[in-house]
Protein backbone atom coordinates (compact mmCIF):
# COMPACT_ATOMS: atom_id res chain seq x y z
CA UNK A 1 0.00 0.00 0.00
CA UNK A 2 2.75 2.11 0.83
CA UNK A 3 4.76 1.98 -2.17
CA UNK A 4 1.41 2.36 -4.43
CA UNK A 5 0.80 6.05 -2.46
CA UNK A 6 4.55 6.98 -3.18
CA UNK A 7 4.33 6.02 -7.43
CA UNK A 8 0.77 7.92 -7.42
CA UNK A 9 2.28 10.24 -5.04
CA UNK A 10 5.41 10.73 -7.22
CA UNK A 11 3.34 10.58 -10.62
CA UNK A 12 1.41 13.69 -9.49
CA UNK A 13 4.47 15.70 -8.44
CA UNK A 14 6.06 15.01 -11.82
CA UNK A 15 2.96 15.47 -13.56
CA UNK A 16 2.81 18.68 -12.09
CA UNK A 17 6.27 19.84 -13.41
CA UNK A 18 6.80 18.10 -16.76
CA UNK A 19 3.65 16.28 -18.15
CA UNK A 20 6.01 14.36 -20.80
CA UNK A 21 7.88 13.25 -17.53
CA UNK A 22 4.61 12.03 -15.61
CA UNK A 23 3.70 10.02 -19.01
CA UNK A 24 7.23 8.25 -18.12
CA UNK A 25 6.90 7.69 -14.74
CA UNK A 26 3.85 6.24 -14.82
CA UNK A 27 5.20 4.09 -17.80
CA UNK A 28 8.06 2.68 -15.47
CA UNK A 29 5.58 1.82 -12.52
CA UNK A 30 3.38 -0.58 -15.57
CA UNK A 31 6.26 -2.85 -16.00
CA UNK A 32 5.53 -6.24 -15.20
CA UNK A 33 7.53 -9.50 -16.64
CA UNK A 34 9.99 -9.21 -19.39
CA UNK A 35 9.32 -5.54 -19.35
CA UNK A 36 10.61 -5.11 -15.30
CA UNK A 37 14.49 -5.09 -17.53
CA UNK A 38 13.38 -2.09 -19.02
CA UNK A 39 15.35 0.56 -17.34
CA UNK A 40 14.26 4.06 -16.96
CA UNK A 41 16.55 6.51 -16.41
CA UNK A 42 15.85 9.69 -13.97
CA UNK A 43 17.42 11.96 -16.56
CA UNK A 44 17.25 11.87 -20.59
CA UNK A 45 21.20 10.97 -22.24
CA UNK A 46 22.27 12.26 -24.55
CA UNK A 47 22.25 9.51 -27.62
CA UNK A 48 24.88 8.71 -29.82
CA UNK A 49 25.14 11.01 -32.51
CA UNK A 50 27.97 8.68 -34.75
CA UNK A 51 26.62 7.82 -38.29
CA UNK A 52 25.79 4.73 -39.61
CA UNK A 53 24.80 2.94 -43.05
CA UNK A 54 21.15 2.56 -44.81
CA UNK A 55 20.96 -0.69 -46.69
CA UNK A 56 22.06 1.11 -50.01
CA UNK A 57 25.37 2.46 -48.01
CA UNK A 58 23.85 6.01 -47.53
CA UNK A 59 24.71 7.63 -44.10
CA UNK A 60 22.50 8.61 -41.79
CA UNK A 61 22.63 9.77 -38.23
CA UNK A 62 19.59 9.48 -35.49
CA UNK A 63 18.92 13.13 -36.00
CA UNK A 64 17.08 11.98 -38.86
CA UNK A 65 13.95 10.70 -36.02
CA UNK A 66 14.13 13.77 -34.10
CA UNK A 67 11.05 14.55 -33.51
CA UNK A 68 9.53 11.35 -33.03
CA UNK A 69 9.46 8.40 -30.15
CA UNK A 70 11.64 5.91 -31.36
CA UNK A 71 12.40 2.13 -30.28
CA UNK A 72 16.12 1.91 -30.77
CA UNK A 73 16.90 -1.94 -31.55
CA UNK A 74 20.66 -3.28 -32.05
CA UNK A 75 21.22 -6.60 -33.68
CA UNK A 76 23.10 -9.24 -35.23
CA UNK A 77 22.28 -11.91 -37.84
CA UNK A 78 23.89 -14.51 -35.42
CA UNK A 79 22.30 -13.82 -32.32
CA UNK A 80 19.58 -15.60 -31.37
CA UNK A 81 17.41 -13.58 -29.35
CA UNK A 82 17.66 -10.81 -31.80
CA UNK A 83 15.61 -13.38 -34.15
CA UNK A 84 13.38 -14.21 -31.55
CA UNK A 85 12.32 -10.98 -30.76
CA UNK A 86 12.18 -9.34 -34.12
CA UNK A 87 8.57 -10.23 -35.49
CA UNK A 88 7.58 -8.82 -32.04
CA UNK A 89 9.47 -5.22 -32.90
CA UNK A 90 7.80 -5.50 -36.72
CA UNK A 91 4.33 -6.12 -34.69
CA UNK A 92 5.02 -3.01 -32.63
CA UNK A 93 5.83 -1.13 -36.08
CA UNK A 94 2.75 -2.20 -37.78
CA UNK A 95 0.55 -1.01 -34.66
CA UNK A 96 2.16 1.73 -33.67
CA UNK A 97 4.30 3.37 -36.33
CA UNK A 98 3.41 6.61 -37.57
CA UNK A 99 4.09 10.39 -37.28
CA UNK A 100 4.88 9.79 -33.34
CA UNK A 101 7.10 6.58 -33.31
CA UNK A 102 9.38 4.93 -35.71
CA UNK A 103 10.69 1.21 -34.62
CA UNK A 104 14.38 1.70 -35.58
CA UNK A 105 16.23 -1.60 -36.38
CA UNK A 106 20.66 -1.44 -36.97
CA UNK A 107 22.48 -3.88 -37.31
CA UNK A 108 25.75 -4.08 -35.69
CA UNK A 109 29.08 -5.50 -36.53
CA UNK A 110 29.88 -8.08 -39.37
CA UNK A 111 26.65 -8.41 -40.96
CA UNK A 112 26.75 -8.63 -44.76
CA UNK A 113 23.89 -6.56 -46.28
CA UNK A 114 22.88 -10.11 -48.34
CA UNK A 115 22.90 -11.72 -44.43
CA UNK A 116 20.62 -9.16 -42.87
CA UNK A 117 18.11 -9.68 -46.07
CA UNK A 118 17.68 -13.38 -45.45
CA UNK A 119 17.46 -12.72 -41.51
CA UNK A 120 14.36 -10.74 -42.67
CA UNK A 121 13.07 -12.81 -45.03
CA UNK A 122 13.41 -15.94 -43.32
CA UNK A 123 11.29 -14.41 -40.20
CA UNK A 124 9.33 -12.45 -42.43
CA UNK A 125 9.77 -8.85 -41.55
CA UNK A 126 9.03 -6.32 -44.54
CA UNK A 127 8.45 -2.89 -42.38
CA UNK A 128 11.64 -2.53 -40.38
CA UNK A 129 14.44 -0.73 -42.11
CA UNK A 130 17.60 -2.68 -42.53
CA UNK A 131 20.41 -0.56 -41.32
CA UNK A 132 24.14 -1.50 -40.29
CA UNK A 133 26.55 -0.06 -37.81
CA UNK A 134 29.09 -2.27 -39.67
CA UNK A 135 32.54 -0.51 -37.79
CA UNK A 136 29.73 -0.20 -34.58
CA UNK A 137 30.69 3.33 -34.35
CA UNK A 138 26.96 4.00 -32.96
CA UNK A 139 26.76 0.90 -30.52
CA UNK A 140 30.09 1.99 -28.60
CA UNK A 141 29.27 5.66 -28.70
CA UNK A 142 26.00 4.53 -27.11
CA UNK A 143 27.62 2.05 -24.62
CA UNK A 144 26.14 -1.20 -26.38
CA UNK A 145 27.48 -4.19 -25.00
CA UNK A 146 25.73 -7.35 -25.83
CA UNK A 147 23.07 -7.98 -28.23
CA UNK A 148 19.93 -7.45 -27.99
CA UNK A 149 19.82 -3.57 -27.14
CA UNK A 150 16.92 -1.98 -26.97
CA UNK A 151 16.36 1.77 -26.24
CA UNK A 152 13.51 4.44 -26.06
CA UNK A 153 14.35 7.90 -27.48
CA UNK A 154 12.58 10.83 -26.72
CA UNK A 155 11.52 13.16 -29.99
CA UNK A 156 14.33 15.63 -28.78
CA UNK A 157 16.22 12.14 -29.53
CA UNK A 158 17.48 11.31 -26.12
CA UNK A 159 18.00 8.18 -24.14
CA UNK A 160 14.89 7.93 -21.93
CA UNK A 161 14.69 4.13 -21.23
CA UNK A 162 17.30 0.55 -21.82
CA UNK A 163 16.56 -2.94 -22.13
CA UNK A 164 19.51 -5.51 -21.87
CA UNK A 165 18.19 -8.87 -23.68
CA UNK A 166 15.39 -9.56 -25.77
CA UNK A 167 11.94 -9.61 -23.97
CA UNK A 168 8.50 -9.77 -25.50
CA UNK A 169 8.08 -6.82 -27.59
CA UNK A 170 4.56 -7.77 -28.22
CA UNK A 171 3.08 -8.32 -24.93
CA UNK A 172 0.07 -6.68 -23.55
CA UNK A 173 2.15 -4.96 -20.82
CA UNK A 174 5.08 -3.38 -23.51
CA UNK A 175 2.31 -2.11 -25.58
CA UNK A 176 0.70 -0.35 -22.46
CA UNK A 177 3.93 0.93 -21.31
CA UNK A 178 4.17 2.63 -25.55
CA UNK A 179 1.12 4.04 -25.17
CA UNK A 180 1.73 5.71 -21.89
CA UNK A 181 4.34 7.09 -23.28
CA UNK A 182 3.36 7.84 -26.27
CA UNK A 183 0.27 9.90 -24.78
CA UNK A 184 -2.10 7.14 -26.32
CA UNK A 185 -5.41 5.39 -24.56
CA UNK A 186 -3.95 2.63 -22.64
CA UNK A 187 -7.33 1.16 -23.03
CA UNK A 188 -6.85 -0.96 -26.68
Amino acid sequence: MKKTLAVLLYTGLVALANPALADLAKAEAMREGDMKKLTFHGTAQPAGTAEFSAFDGSPISLKAYKGKWVLLNFWATWCAPCRKEMPMLSELQTEFGGDDFEVVTIATGRNPPPAMKSFFDEIGIDNLPLYRDPKSGLAREMGVLGLPITVILNPEGEEVARMRGDANWASDNAKDILRTILGRDTAG
